[in-house]
């Protein structure tokens, strides 16, 4: 390798790299960041520095951009990459006190120099981060116009914060803005509730506030443990193991999930069977795939099947009375996954609630009709917009009149919302989530 390409083999030259699959190419993150990160030779403080970077630039893009516009006069004039080194320099500069400004404004130039094929990049990028570090940055905070300046200070889209603080009022809305950038807990699900307390003690986790069957650390890895690779534990956010035990199943069900992948909820649901079965359902191979690694290292493989089929669709693969109970974790905007997906905010617009929900409605509508008399349909989200929430239920509750919703009841009563689990990221620092229950009158 050229000594012109040493930058490729930095940390901050491969946080760029990341950061342009995904502002250039429209990547994830969190998978532009793992393939990376999986070839590389960089040392673990490294390989920590490179998700730091990456995973604050994107979750602060916003804001970042809005300083940067002070600085420079016509972004369109540079180089997507040098936008973009700008961007995790100033990061660095902004966010990461540890880190001396010499340093990050030095490796930023030595990535220009030798990237820039002697254009000239190097001189304008030094000139920018010397002028940023040399004087207080911008202040978002004087920004006179409220959802402008809470987009720039939380790095929302202005449409976003309108629309939770419509949603939420002011107070609570800005309390969920704020707790986007407090870190993501590990969590994981236990499968063997009798040692529960043996497994946090080994792991130095605590007992979930929300899910009984939950442990969660602030930071950690569980899927290295040998408690991982027996089976005992799963991963699985907080919010995401209190679907399952909503169906209250007995062992001889047969089940339907219709929009399973990657089957942290198929297996959960699976290992409350005795005769019964789950089948689990996605459009794809690979993720039908995902669901069948899952329960196989549970050991639940025989209680699973799974089939390739649009959940729109189930009503024609499927007879009357084929179910006794059905999940819907139905396929929505993702809005309460942005701490552990920050991608997400940037690439939704308003337009997709209405779609979203004309597809949620598609599926319950489909699978309601394979559903036996007295059978119940959990209906879950990991979003916390009404339109794809409560509005889901209420459109179908007035299209179905032959279904009506149950109510359900969890020990924290502040997530309890008309019958229904609703769970914002500020309340437990975990997903947003909602969960509704529906039963086919007898």
């Amino acid at each position: 390798m050229s000594l012109a390409n040493d930058w490729k083999k930095t940390a901050r030259g491969q946080a760029l790299e990341v950061l342009e699959e995904v502002f250039q190419e429209g990547a994830y993150s969190n998978i532009a960041l793992n393939a990376r990160l999986s070839n590389s030779c960089l040392t673990d403080k490294d390989k920590a520095l490179v998700t730091e970077i990456v995973y604050g630039t994107v979750a602060r893009k916003i804001t970042l951009e809005w300083i940067l516009a002070h600085v420079i006069e016509d972004r369109d004039k540079l180089e997507a990459w040098v936008y973009d080194l700008l961007l995790l320099s100033l990061y660095q500069l902004a966010y990461l006190d540890k880190i001396p400004s010499h340093a990050v404004v030095n490796d930023a130039v030595s990535i220009a120099k030798n990237r820039g094929n002697k254009k000239g990049a190097e001189k304008l990028v030094n000139a920018v981060l010397r002028k940023l570090s040399s004087q207080p940055l911008p202040d978002p905070s004087k920004i006179k116009r409220v959802n402008k300046r809470y987009s720039v200070q939380y790095s929302l889209p202005v449409w976003l914060v309108k629309k939770l603080i419509d949603q939420y009022g002011e107070a609570r809305a800005l309390a969920i803005f704020q707790s986007l950038f407090v870190r993501n807990k590990a969590s994981v699900r236990v499968t063997d509730v009798s040692r529960m307390e043996e497994i946090a003690e080994a792991t130095g986790a605590e007992r979930s506030d929300l899910s009984p069957v939950g442990l969660v650390k602030s930071s950690g890895y569980f899927a290295g443990t040998e408690y991982f690779k027996e089976g005992l534990l799963t991963i699985q956010d907080e919010t995401s193991q209190l679907v399952a035990p909503t169906l209250g199943i007995q062992g001889e069900e047969e089940i339907l999930d219709a929009c399973a992948a990657p089957g942290g909820k198929t297996v959960h649901m699976a290992s409350y069977l005795t005769s019964g079965h789950v089948t689990a359902l996605d459009l794809y191979d690979h993720k039908l795939d995902l669901i069948k690694e899952n329960a196989q290292r549970l050991g639940l493989i025989d209680k699973v099947k799974t089939q390739k089929l649009d959940a729109s669709q189930v009503h024609r693969v499927f007879p009357a009375d084929s179910f006794d109970k059905i999940l819907v974790d139905a396929p929505c905007s993702g809005i309460g996954l942005i701490r552990r997906k920050p991608d997400i905010k940037y690439n939704k617009d308003l337009q997709d609630f209405a779609s979203l929900k004309a597809v949620q409605l598609d599926i319950l509508s489909s699978v309601c009709q394979t559903l036996r008399k007295g059978g119940i349909i959990t209906y879950s989200t990991c979003t916390i917009i009404a339109e794809e929430n409560q509005e889901v239920i209420q459109a179908f509750l007035e299209t179905h009149p032959d279904f009506e919703q149950v109510a359900l009841d969890h020990p924290c009563q502040n997530i309890m919302v008309n019958g229904c689990l609703a769970i914002t990221p500020e309340q437990y620092l975990t997903d947003g989530f909602f969960i509704a229950q529906l039963r086919k009158k007898a």
